[in-house]
């Protein structure tokens, strides 16, 4: 096979994984323990910015050294929307990869905590 070949193969593969992954309110699937791609059906919220319903990249950048900094990036890594530090918070409910603030009626669902797939604790967004 060619490298071309291998890489649409792989692209297919990762749209399917995306498709059949479904998540109230999100999708998700991680290509390590520090980087999670999650999808929104709806625009979110995050300390400063809104992101439109898509997928995007949440990350620890480098957990060797700081893993209270997060990076939120869109779906291919070239525009980054946020890298800030945020709060270390355990997580309550093993099945969520985020938590919502209470918002008003009619405003944009604001993240309040992201939750890293392998880990126990989450990283909750300082507004």
């Amino acid at each position: 096979m060619t490298k071309s070949l291998i890489r649409a193969f792989v692209v297919a593969a990762l749209g399917a994984l995306l498709v059949g992954i479904a998540v109230q309110p999100t999708g998700a699937w991680s290509d390590n323990n520090h980087r999670e791609y999650l999808t929104f059906s709806a625009p979110v919220a995050i300390p400063g910015v809104v992101l439109a319903a898509g997928t995007y990249i949440f990350e620890v950048p480098n957990p060797t050294s700081n893993h209270l900094l997060v990076t939120v990036r869109s779906r291919d890594g070239r525009q980054v929307y946020l890298t800030r530090f945020t709060r270390p918070i355990d997580r309550r409910d093993p099945g969520s990869h985020v938590t919502f603030r209470e918002t008003a009626r009619g405003e944009v669902p604001q993240i309040d905590a992201w939750y890293p797939m392998a880990g126990e604790q989450g990283r909750q967004f300082i507004y």
